[in-house]
Protein backbone atom coordinates (compact mmCIF):
# COMPACT_ATOMS: atom_id res chain seq x y z
CA UNK A 1 0.00 0.00 0.00
CA UNK A 2 1.06 3.35 -0.70
CA UNK A 3 0.73 5.75 2.20
CA UNK A 4 2.07 8.94 3.88
CA UNK A 5 3.56 9.71 6.86
CA UNK A 6 4.83 13.09 8.37
CA UNK A 7 8.21 13.12 9.49
CA UNK A 8 8.24 13.69 13.50
CA UNK A 9 11.94 13.06 13.84
CA UNK A 10 13.54 15.86 16.60
CA UNK A 11 14.60 18.89 14.20
CA UNK A 12 18.11 18.20 15.19
CA UNK A 13 18.19 14.83 13.65
CA UNK A 14 19.72 15.08 9.87
CA UNK A 15 17.39 12.59 7.98
CA UNK A 16 17.77 11.57 4.70
CA UNK A 17 15.82 9.56 1.95
CA UNK A 18 15.87 8.99 -1.39
CA UNK A 19 13.29 10.98 -4.32
CA UNK A 20 11.86 9.18 -6.81
CA UNK A 21 15.49 9.64 -9.50
CA UNK A 22 17.22 8.32 -6.39
CA UNK A 23 18.70 10.95 -5.18
CA UNK A 24 19.38 11.62 -1.21
CA UNK A 25 17.85 14.73 -0.09
CA UNK A 26 16.85 15.88 3.21
CA UNK A 27 13.96 15.65 5.38
CA UNK A 28 13.23 18.07 8.47
CA UNK A 29 10.37 18.26 11.25
CA UNK A 30 6.64 17.90 9.68
CA UNK A 31 7.76 17.03 5.73
CA UNK A 32 4.94 14.97 4.26
CA UNK A 33 6.44 11.74 2.55
CA UNK A 34 4.74 9.03 0.15
CA UNK A 35 6.03 5.43 0.97
CA UNK A 36 4.99 2.02 0.69
CA UNK A 37 4.24 -0.74 3.48
CA UNK A 38 6.46 -3.31 3.84
CA UNK A 39 8.91 -5.51 5.69
CA UNK A 40 12.94 -5.47 6.38
CA UNK A 41 14.82 -7.97 7.89
CA UNK A 42 18.48 -6.24 7.53
CA UNK A 43 20.72 -7.67 10.14
CA UNK A 44 23.33 -4.66 10.05
CA UNK A 45 20.53 -2.05 10.53
CA UNK A 46 16.53 -2.37 11.02
CA UNK A 47 14.65 -4.90 11.77
CA UNK A 48 10.91 -3.74 11.11
CA UNK A 49 7.37 -4.37 9.41
CA UNK A 50 4.08 -2.52 8.53
CA UNK A 51 2.01 -5.12 10.53
CA UNK A 52 3.43 -4.03 14.00
CA UNK A 53 2.32 -0.38 13.51
CA UNK A 54 0.42 0.50 16.47
CA UNK A 55 -3.04 2.62 17.50
CA UNK A 56 -0.85 5.25 17.20
CA UNK A 57 0.28 5.43 14.01
CA UNK A 58 3.77 5.68 14.78
CA UNK A 59 5.80 4.02 12.11
CA UNK A 60 9.93 4.95 10.75
CA UNK A 61 11.60 4.89 7.27
CA UNK A 62 12.72 1.34 7.05
CA UNK A 63 14.87 2.16 4.02
CA UNK A 64 16.36 5.41 2.26
CA UNK A 65 14.06 3.97 -0.85
CA UNK A 66 10.69 4.96 1.42
CA UNK A 67 9.95 1.23 2.84
CA UNK A 68 7.48 2.35 5.87
CA UNK A 69 6.38 -0.13 8.78
CA UNK A 70 7.56 0.04 12.55
CA UNK A 71 10.81 -0.45 13.56
CA UNK A 72 11.50 -3.36 16.08
CA UNK A 73 15.18 -3.77 16.07
CA UNK A 74 17.25 -1.26 15.51
CA UNK A 75 21.62 -1.86 15.27
CA UNK A 76 23.38 -0.01 17.85
CA UNK A 77 25.08 2.17 14.72
CA UNK A 78 22.13 3.08 13.59
CA UNK A 79 21.06 6.63 14.76
CA UNK A 80 18.96 8.40 12.67
CA UNK A 81 15.83 6.16 11.51
CA UNK A 82 13.33 9.29 10.55
CA UNK A 83 10.57 8.65 12.64
CA UNK A 84 6.47 9.47 11.46
CA UNK A 85 3.41 9.78 11.91
CA UNK A 86 0.43 7.41 9.40
CA UNK A 87 -1.47 10.35 8.06
CA UNK A 88 -3.42 8.08 5.45
CA UNK A 89 -3.67 6.15 2.75
CA UNK A 90 -2.85 7.23 -1.16
CA UNK A 91 -6.66 7.29 -2.91
CA UNK A 92 -7.64 7.70 -6.11
CA UNK A 93 -11.81 7.69 -6.50
CA UNK A 94 -11.96 6.61 -3.22
CA UNK A 95 -10.11 3.36 -3.87
CA UNK A 96 -6.35 2.92 -1.98
CA UNK A 97 -3.45 2.81 -4.36
CA UNK A 98 -0.76 -0.05 -4.36
CA UNK A 99 2.26 -0.56 -6.37
CA UNK A 100 0.96 -3.30 -8.05
CA UNK A 101 -1.69 -0.82 -9.50
CA UNK A 102 1.17 0.72 -11.35
CA UNK A 103 2.69 -2.76 -13.03
CA UNK A 104 1.70 -4.44 -16.15
CA UNK A 105 2.21 -8.26 -16.70
CA UNK A 106 4.13 -9.11 -19.19
CA UNK A 107 4.26 -12.16 -21.39
CA UNK A 108 5.93 -14.70 -20.00
CA UNK A 109 9.25 -15.41 -21.86
CA UNK A 110 11.96 -17.77 -21.02
CA UNK A 111 15.04 -16.94 -18.73
CA UNK A 112 18.38 -18.45 -21.14
CA UNK A 113 20.44 -15.40 -20.44
CA UNK A 114 23.93 -16.01 -19.53
CA UNK A 115 24.26 -15.02 -15.85
CA UNK A 116 26.71 -13.52 -13.44
CA UNK A 117 25.72 -14.22 -9.74
CA UNK A 118 26.58 -11.85 -7.13
CA UNK A 119 25.89 -13.13 -3.98
CA UNK A 120 26.62 -12.08 0.11
CA UNK A 121 27.10 -13.49 3.24
CA UNK A 122 25.12 -10.31 4.54
CA UNK A 123 24.19 -6.50 3.02
CA UNK A 124 26.85 -4.26 2.73
CA UNK A 125 29.54 -6.83 2.65
CA UNK A 126 30.77 -4.97 -1.33
CA UNK A 127 28.63 -6.71 -3.95
CA UNK A 128 27.23 -3.40 -5.36
CA UNK A 129 31.45 -2.20 -5.10
CA UNK A 130 32.44 -6.19 -6.87
CA UNK A 131 29.41 -4.69 -9.75
CA UNK A 132 30.85 -1.72 -10.46
CA UNK A 133 34.54 -3.49 -11.08
CA UNK A 134 32.94 -5.97 -13.36
CA UNK A 135 30.82 -4.25 -15.67
CA UNK A 136 33.04 -1.66 -17.28
CA UNK A 137 34.89 -4.49 -18.24
CA UNK A 138 32.03 -6.37 -19.68
CA UNK A 139 31.25 -3.09 -21.80
CA UNK A 140 35.07 -3.62 -23.22
CA UNK A 141 34.27 -6.72 -24.54
CA UNK A 142 31.12 -5.08 -26.80
CA UNK A 143 28.28 -6.82 -24.42
CA UNK A 144 24.86 -5.52 -24.06
CA UNK A 145 24.32 -5.91 -20.21
CA UNK A 146 21.24 -5.60 -17.79
CA UNK A 147 21.26 -5.22 -14.40
CA UNK A 148 18.81 -6.53 -12.01
CA UNK A 149 18.47 -6.88 -8.35
CA UNK A 150 16.21 -10.02 -7.42
CA UNK A 151 15.45 -9.68 -3.70
CA UNK A 152 16.07 -7.36 -1.11
CA UNK A 153 14.49 -4.70 0.35
CA UNK A 154 14.01 -1.73 -2.50
CA UNK A 155 16.81 1.65 -2.68
CA UNK A 156 16.89 2.72 -5.77
CA UNK A 157 20.34 4.11 -5.62
CA UNK A 158 21.11 0.46 -5.39
CA UNK A 159 20.16 -0.72 -8.70
CA UNK A 160 21.50 2.79 -10.36
CA UNK A 161 24.95 2.21 -9.49
CA UNK A 162 24.84 -0.31 -11.94
CA UNK A 163 23.46 1.99 -14.68
CA UNK A 164 26.51 4.57 -13.22
CA UNK A 165 28.93 1.87 -14.16
CA UNK A 166 27.88 0.91 -17.57
CA UNK A 167 24.93 -1.02 -17.57
CA UNK A 168 22.24 -0.87 -20.41
CA UNK A 169 19.43 -1.60 -18.76
CA UNK A 170 18.30 -2.33 -14.86
CA UNK A 171 15.45 -3.33 -13.67
CA UNK A 172 14.94 -4.98 -9.58
CA UNK A 173 11.57 -6.44 -8.03
CA UNK A 174 10.37 -2.77 -7.50
CA UNK A 175 9.73 -2.80 -11.05
CA UNK A 176 7.45 -5.88 -10.09
CA UNK A 177 5.45 -4.30 -7.50
CA UNK A 178 7.37 -5.54 -4.23
CA UNK A 179 8.87 -2.88 -1.94
CA UNK A 180 10.39 -5.87 -0.52
CA UNK A 181 11.04 -9.34 -1.07
CA UNK A 182 10.08 -10.60 2.69
CA UNK A 183 6.61 -11.96 1.18
CA UNK A 184 5.40 -15.09 1.13
CA UNK A 185 7.12 -17.37 -1.41
CA UNK A 186 4.43 -17.78 -3.75
CA UNK A 187 3.94 -14.45 -3.84
CA UNK A 188 7.56 -14.11 -4.74
CA UNK A 189 8.05 -16.90 -7.12
CA UNK A 190 4.77 -14.94 -9.56
CA UNK A 191 6.82 -11.56 -9.10
CA UNK A 192 9.95 -13.20 -9.85
CA UNK A 193 8.44 -14.54 -13.51
CA UNK A 194 7.71 -11.46 -14.46
CA UNK A 195 10.94 -10.02 -13.43
CA UNK A 196 13.13 -12.19 -15.56
CA UNK A 197 11.06 -12.23 -18.09
CA UNK A 198 11.42 -8.30 -18.26
CA UNK A 199 14.80 -9.52 -18.14
CA UNK A 200 14.97 -11.50 -21.32
CA UNK A 201 12.96 -9.23 -23.01
CA UNK A 202 15.83 -7.49 -23.38
CA UNK A 203 17.85 -9.71 -25.25
CA UNK A 204 20.71 -9.18 -23.06
CA UNK A 205 24.14 -10.53 -23.74
CA UNK A 206 25.04 -11.36 -19.98
CA UNK A 207 22.51 -10.31 -16.78
CA UNK A 208 24.78 -9.20 -13.48
CA UNK A 209 22.61 -10.41 -10.87
CA UNK A 210 22.45 -9.57 -7.31
CA UNK A 211 20.82 -11.26 -4.43
CA UNK A 212 20.16 -8.20 -1.64
CA UNK A 213 21.71 -9.29 1.59
CA UNK A 214 22.27 -13.05 2.18
CA UNK A 215 20.62 -16.45 1.25
CA UNK A 216 20.30 -17.13 4.77
CA UNK A 217 17.49 -14.15 5.02
CA UNK A 218 14.21 -14.02 4.94
CA UNK A 219 14.31 -12.40 1.26
CA UNK A 220 13.78 -15.98 -0.68
CA UNK A 221 17.36 -15.41 -1.82
CA UNK A 222 17.76 -19.20 -2.24
CA UNK A 223 14.31 -19.01 -4.49
CA UNK A 224 16.34 -17.12 -7.00
CA UNK A 225 19.44 -19.61 -6.48
CA UNK A 226 16.78 -22.39 -8.07
CA UNK A 227 15.01 -20.89 -10.43
CA UNK A 228 18.00 -19.33 -12.40
CA UNK A 229 20.59 -22.24 -11.43
CA UNK A 230 21.37 -23.50 -15.39
CA UNK A 231 21.83 -20.07 -16.04
CA UNK A 232 24.32 -19.00 -14.06
CA UNK A 233 28.42 -19.14 -15.50
CA UNK A 234 30.01 -16.83 -13.10
CA UNK A 235 29.43 -16.97 -9.41
CA UNK A 236 30.62 -14.19 -7.10
CA UNK A 237 30.50 -14.44 -3.02
CA UNK A 238 31.24 -11.40 -1.30
CA UNK A 239 31.77 -11.14 2.18
CA UNK A 240 32.53 -8.95 5.38
CA UNK A 241 34.58 -12.08 6.93
CA UNK A 242 36.14 -15.71 6.00
CA UNK A 243 33.99 -17.79 8.11
CA UNK A 244 31.05 -16.38 6.63
CA UNK A 245 31.74 -17.56 2.81
CA UNK A 246 32.98 -21.33 4.84
CA UNK A 247 29.20 -20.52 6.17
CA UNK A 248 27.78 -19.96 2.53
CA UNK A 249 29.41 -22.64 1.01
CA UNK A 250 28.76 -25.58 3.44
CA UNK A 251 24.96 -24.82 3.83
CA UNK A 252 24.28 -24.17 0.00
CA UNK A 253 26.74 -26.77 -1.25
CA UNK A 254 27.53 -23.64 -3.47
CA UNK A 255 31.13 -23.56 -4.76
CA UNK A 256 31.66 -19.90 -5.69
CA UNK A 257 34.12 -18.93 -8.44
CA UNK A 258 35.71 -15.87 -7.14
CA UNK A 259 35.33 -13.90 -3.67
CA UNK A 260 35.22 -10.36 -3.39
CA UNK A 261 34.15 -7.72 -0.88
CA UNK A 262 34.94 -6.36 2.40
CA UNK A 263 37.22 -9.87 3.38
CA UNK A 264 39.61 -8.86 0.31
CA UNK A 265 39.64 -5.44 0.87
CA UNK A 266 44.02 -6.29 1.43
CA UNK A 267 46.56 -8.80 0.76
CA UNK A 268 45.90 -10.20 4.25
CA UNK A 269 42.39 -10.97 3.80
CA UNK A 270 42.47 -12.55 0.20
CA UNK A 271 45.65 -14.91 2.03
CA UNK A 272 43.30 -16.23 4.50
CA UNK A 273 40.34 -17.05 2.73
CA UNK A 274 41.97 -18.77 0.00
CA UNK A 275 43.83 -20.47 2.89
CA UNK A 276 40.52 -21.40 4.20
CA UNK A 277 38.83 -22.26 1.13
CA UNK A 278 41.23 -22.91 -2.15
CA UNK A 279 39.09 -20.56 -4.23
CA UNK A 280 40.73 -17.18 -5.97
CA UNK A 281 40.12 -13.91 -4.53
CA UNK A 282 40.49 -10.89 -5.21
CA UNK A 283 41.55 -7.67 -3.81
CA UNK A 284 39.91 -4.69 -5.83
CA UNK A 285 42.79 -2.26 -5.12
CA UNK A 286 45.39 -4.10 -6.47
CA UNK A 287 47.04 -3.29 -9.49
CA UNK A 288 46.65 -6.26 -11.43
CA UNK A 289 42.92 -6.70 -10.17
CA UNK A 290 41.18 -5.58 -13.64
CA UNK A 291 43.74 -7.98 -15.32
CA UNK A 292 43.09 -10.83 -12.71
CA UNK A 293 39.24 -10.40 -13.69
CA UNK A 294 39.00 -9.94 -17.08
CA UNK A 295 41.14 -13.52 -17.66
CA UNK A 296 38.52 -14.96 -15.20
CA UNK A 297 35.88 -13.60 -16.98
CA UNK A 298 37.36 -15.30 -20.90
CA UNK A 299 37.91 -18.64 -18.82
CA UNK A 300 33.93 -18.78 -17.12
CA UNK A 301 32.02 -16.72 -19.81
CA UNK A 302 30.28 -18.09 -22.58
CA UNK A 303 33.14 -18.59 -25.60
CA UNK A 304 30.54 -16.91 -28.45
CA UNK A 305 30.62 -13.37 -25.95
CA UNK A 306 34.47 -13.11 -24.99
CA UNK A 307 35.60 -14.31 -28.57
CA UNK A 308 33.48 -11.82 -30.63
Amino acid sequence: DYVVGKIISPSTQKSLIEDCHGRMIEVSKGALIIGALGVRCATLEVVGSWQKIGEDGKMEVLTEGGLFGKATSIAINVSNLPEMIYQGHITRENKKKCMKDFVSNVPEKEYNCPTIMMLGTSMSCGKTTMSRLLIPLLKKLNLKIVGVKLAGAGQYHDILSMQDAGADVIFDFVNVGLPSTVCPPEEYHTAMSQLLSLVAREKPDLVIAEIGASPFEPYNGSIVLEKIEAQICLTVLCASDPYGVLGVINTFHLIPDLIGGIVTNNQAGVELVEKLTGIRAICPTDQDAEVKLMSILREKLPSFLVNS
